[in-house]
């Protein structure tokens, strides 16, 4: 083999050897690619808040309650025992009440319906005042119409080609006039 070619294998050689000995070393140095995780700002509420926050492939989802629980429960039990004999030898009965009430985070207790504006505890929307105000329009629907009918049906009848239709009409006004009357007369008397 001729000298020249024996250096230009060696130079080769060691060109090749380097380069694979520094692909290695850059190989064995690289980091692994990271998934970045992004920054979630929670936002802050009440003490009473709660967070659910989901992540996959596609991206990620917040579930927040700023008042939860919204409500609080609280139970008592009654337990009446009447075989117990006291001093003397005389019965007595022994009660325990059973309750459940629910209040709100800030300590106030749910009584059922919409409290007025001013917040004096009472029940605008109660059963007892939709059951009166109910009866009281179904009950002056009915007289209004009754009147109606009796007064001023008869006088529209008698009106040429359209007395029939003048005669609903009234009919109906009746009926309307006479459910606001009785709501209004309902809403005087109940104090509702």
């Amino acid at each position: 083999m001729k000298p020249y070619l024996k250096w230009i294998a060696i130079s080769v050689g060691s060109v090749v050897a380097i380069a694979h000995i520094g692909v290695l070393g850059h190989l064995i140095r690289r980091q692994p690619e990271r998934i970045q995780v992004p920054t979630i700002n929670i936002p802050r509420g009440t003490p009473y808040s709660s967070y659910k926050i989901e992540s996959g492939k596609d991206g990620y989802t917040i579930e927040y309650k700023a008042n939860d629980p919204a409500i609080l429960e609280s139970q008592r039990s009654l337990h009446l025992d009447q075989d117990k004999k006291g001093l003397f030898g005389r019965k007595f009965e022994q009660r325990r009440e059973w309750r459940r009430d629910q209040y709100t985070a800030e300590g106030v207790r749910n009584i059922g319906g919409t409290l007025t504006s001013d917040d004096e505890g009472k029940s605008v929307l109660s059963a007892e005042c939709i059951a009166a105000d109910a009866g009281a329009r179904s009950q002056g629907a009915m007289a209004g119409s009754a009147i109606a009918t009796g007064v001023a049906v008869p006088a529209v009848m008698n009106i040429p080609y359209v007395g029939w239709l003048a005669a609903g009409w009234v009919s109906l006004l009746g009926n309307n006039v006479g459910s606001a009357a009785g709501s209004m007369v309902n809403s005087a008397i109940s104090d509702c």
